[in-house]
């Protein structure tokens, strides 16, 4: 998939990690040009199955992205319409369609992100800040409207309903420790940190089946307001989009076979899905077929010589390093 011809940002991809780079005039101010790119960028993101994660950034040392275009909004309408007559904004749209791409989406927060610019960081799966150079705000209420990027609806799942009205009803600017605490972010590290805790996830996440990830993703998202009944069987319905698409039983029957569910080591330290993933991609590459086809129909893999009791995979900090899709 080609990522080119934005105006707002760059993007690069490289093992299936593509890094957005916000550079748009003094303050990456969230105008028709950025809103046209995020939704073109969200197109291509739908059809690409090679991309894992994605990691949206900025140039701008002081801001990630700025607030919406004051040159779009003093031509809204003064006429109060109906529930049944509204219609959902650009901004609404555009952040909702990032919101649903099958990739896992990071915001690095390094600068301001206030107004439109933090609705967009709260569309993102997960958002991390660099303390003493993020702040983000909502200062809507001081001008006579409100949120209109989605930023009070999602709010309020993340935050609880006190907090989400503390924040926009305050119109101030909160720091990273603040925004980590309130849980607008997930994590508040420091400058010279933030790259490699970024990086290290990002990476760790794009070892994985691209299919699990968009159905844990989803599964997520669509049980947040229903009844647990309801989002159970969300979470049976994306259960079974993950293994029709990737070899995860062909992955189980092939731990059974070896007898690793048995193993004290694989159990204790977590390195049977690293061994699972070496031993049948291991299989199908030397059987010589594609990558491409590595679905949940490829060929099972041929056996390997590896010991059924010594799992293969490094473990650092108690996780297992992954080696395999």
């Amino acid at each position: 998939m080609k990522y080119e011809n934005f105006t707002t940002f760059d993007v690069k991809v490289e093992n299936a990690i593509a890094t957005v780079t916000f550079d748009f005039g003094t303050v990456n101010v969230q105008g028709q040009e950025m809103l046209a790119d995020l939704n073109s960028l969200a197109m291509r993101l739908e059809r690409d199955r090679e991309t894992k994660v994605v990691i949206f950034q900025s140039a701008n040392p002081e801001i990630w992205v700025c607030h919406y275009d004051t040159e779009l909004l003093k031509d809204m309408s003064t006429e109060a319409v109906s529930r049944e007559d509204a219609q959902l904004l650009d901004l609404q749209t555009v952040c909702e369609r990032i919101s649903k791409v099958p990739q896992a989406t990071i915001a690095k927060l390094e600068g301001f992100a206030r107004g439109g610019g933090h609705e967009l960081a709260l569309a993102l799966d997960m958002r991390f800040a660099v303390r003493g150079k993020y702040k983000f705000m909502q200062m809507e209420v001081g001008m006579g409207i409100l949120p209109c990027g989605g930023g009070a609806s999602r709010m309020a799942r993340q935050t609880g309903l006190g907090r989400a009205l503390e924040i926009i009803l305050s119109a101030r600017d909160f720091s990273a420790d603040e925004a980590e605490a309130m849980g607008t972010i997930n994590k508040a590290s420091e400058a010279d940190e933030i790259d490699d805790y970024v990086n290290t996830l990002a990476n760790r996440i794009a070892k994985f089946p691209a299919e699990s990830i968009n159905a844990c993703k989803q599964m997520v998202y669509e049980s947040i307001d229903k009844p647990i009944d309801e989002a159970l069987k969300a979470e049976a319905y994306w259960l079974y989009q993950a293994t029709s698409k990737t070899p995860a039983v062909k992955r189980f029957a092939l731990a059974d076979e070896q007898g690793l569910e048995h193993s004290m080591e694989t159990s204790a330290i977590g390195t049977t899905w690293s061994w699972m993933c070496k031993t049948f991609n291991d299989g199908l590459i030397s059987a010589g077929v594609p990558e491409e086809t590595w679905g949940a129909n490829a060929p099972y893999p041929r056996r390997h010589q590896a010991s059924s009791t010594k799992p293969i995979g490094a473990v650092a900090d108690g996780h297992a390093v992954l080696q395999g899709q």
